[in-house]
């Protein structure tokens, strides 16, 4: 369905010589640190990890897999040694996007930092890979903030703060597929109105603009404290403090930021149509509805979707470009990025995070050893895989992991990655697009929802000449209870991706 809306708009010629469809846990997960008497730190990824890793982009990318100790900030990361690393200051388990971004920053600031990732290529959901000369993300394309400074959005404060940049390309449209036919999401105040009032009506219009209305203090609030000043710990009084000021204003506003995005779309929202626009919206971005996404992340999209000159960035080189980029900064302040290195064990002593058993994944050493961490231990990893890896006779762990039990996991993914010949479609053709099948059953029920991206649109060097690079995925609405347990080599496994890709491939 995804696949014949996009080519019913631009005449694709529809071909698909290679796919391949993969399923991730895609995961509800609250970021949190500290907690439980536990003295390590976690960052949660929204999504699982991918397993299609296998080859990818190998500039940056790819790192030294071992070496002593972590070198002082600001000398080269890499080393001939061949030994195993020991000790650093602080030990990062995952090389998603999270955890780069707090080791890179960490080295910036003068300590000592290792990561360790399990797999081959660095970048967790947000990694990059090449297939016959195509070059594919895995993870997110929709990025804002990336290309303008200062920005709001954390990931670009991250990457100023390192100093490094990633090259964007600037749009404005993307097309979505209704039951009420074609709806053109824009980052443009007054044509994302024009574009509700055309299709859903004056009073889907009216409602929206009171909405916006509402909002505008609940941005601002949101926007007065950027990211990097919270903080779980007494230290939050010094790190907000400076930004009371600018928080004063909007002080009786910050009340409602954590609270669901609904409860604020409900006091003046009324219009069918433009309620279950708004929970589309919510679901692409978070992969929940209005009633589990929160409102500070809405606002925040929403004030930087429609400021003056607004934008949304796509990076040059594809998703990998970020990752890239964070390995550059964290590798030349002096931190270390140790691939095909899993982690088996968090080390505790006396309720304290103070290290990591690991054990190489690839290569002649296969034996374990010991990385101490003399300051922290920060995991990228999922609330799941950490509670995994936390001692069972610890008791402090305990809470940890009955908490991390009964955390909600959102359903999953099925990708479709797409290598096509791009004869015969149009010069303007729009690289994002989304389909929605059916109000009626709900906008997070199962394939109801998919998306293509064609980022070869704005940068033809992902593809051979003549080519486009097509990622198609049904959008978190896939359960993974279809797919747990099966061994992946099997035709049963093949036979299913075979059946659950149909809803974006079928005419």
């Amino acid at each position: 369905m995804a696949m014949q809306a996009v080519a019913a708009s631009c005449q694709s010629v529809g071909r698909h010589p290679q796919f391949s469809c993969e399923n991730e846990a895609h995961r509800k997960e609250l970021a949190h640190s500290g907690h439980h008497g536990l003295k390590f730190v976690q960052f949660c990824s929204a999504r699982g990890r991918s397993s299609n890793g296998s080859s990818g982009r190998s500039r940056t990318i790819r790192a030294a897999a071992s070496g002593t100790e972590v070198p002082t900030a600001g000398t080269s990361s890499r080393t001939s040694d061949r030994s195993e690393i020991t000790k650093a200051d602080v030990v990062v388990i995952g090389a998603g996007i999270g955890g780069l971004c707090c080791a890179a920053l960490l080295a910036k600031y003068g300590y000592k930092v290792v990561v360790c990732e399990s797999h081959d290529i660095a970048g967790g959901a947000g990694h990059a890979f090449e297939r016959q000369g195509f070059q594919f993300d895995s993870g997110p394309s929709f990025h804002a903030g990336l290309s303008i400074k200062p920005s709001i959005n954390p990931l670009k404060q991250v990457l100023d703060a390192i100093g490094e940049k990633v090259e964007c390309v600037q749009y404005k449209n993307w097309i979505g597929y209704l039951p009420e036919g074609m709806f053109t999401f824009t980052a443009d105040k007054k044509s994302y109105e024009a574009e509700i009032r055309r299709v859903g009506g004056a009073r889907a219009a009216s409602e929206w603009r009171e909405l916006e209305e509402k909002m505008e203090p609940l941005a601002m609030a949101a926007m007065a404290l950027p990211a990097a000043a919270l903080r779980p710990d007494p230290g939050v009084v010094f790190t907000v403090g400076r930004f009371l000021p600018k928080i004063l204003p909007y002080l009786p506003a910050t009340k409602d930021l954590l609270a669901p995005f609904s409860d604020i779309v409900n006091q003046v929202v009324k219009d069918p149509f433009l309620k279950r626009l708004i929970d589309l919206e919510c679901f692409v971005l978070s992969g929940l509805l209005a009633d589990s996404t929160i409102t500070a992340e809405m606002v925040t999209m929403f004030k930087e979707r429609h400021r003056e000159g607004g934008s949304i960035d796509y990076p040059l080189g594809g998703g990998g470009s970020i990752i890239e980029a964070l390995v550059r900064g964290l590798e030349k302040h002096g931190g270390r990025l140790l691939l095909n290195t899993h982690v088996d064990e968090i080390i505790l002593e006396g309720g304290r995070a103070v290290g990591i058993r690991v054990r190489p994944t690839r290569g002649t050493k296969k034996n374990s050893y010991t990385i101490r961490a003399s300051k922290a231990v920060v995991s990228n990893a999922s609330t799941w895989d950490t509670a995994k890896l936390l001692p069972k006779d610890s008791l402090p762990t305990w809470s940890y992991i009955d908490r991390a039990n009964v955390t909600e996991k959102t359903d999953s993914f099925v990708h479709l990655h797409l290598g096509i010949d791009a004869t015969g479609l149009p010069s303007d053709l729009e690289c994002h697009h989304l389909v929605l099948n059916d109000w009626k059953v709900g906008v997070g029920a199962p394939q109801n929802v998919c998306l293509v991206s064609i980022p070869t649109v704005f940068d033809p060097s992902l593809a051979p000449t003549g080519c486009h690079v097509v990622h198609a995925y049904t959008a978190g609405n896939e359960p993974y209870s279809i797919w747990k347990g099966m061994d992946r080599k099997s035709p049963e496994y093949a036979a299913l991706k075979e059946e659950r890709s149909q809803v974006i491939l079928k005419p």
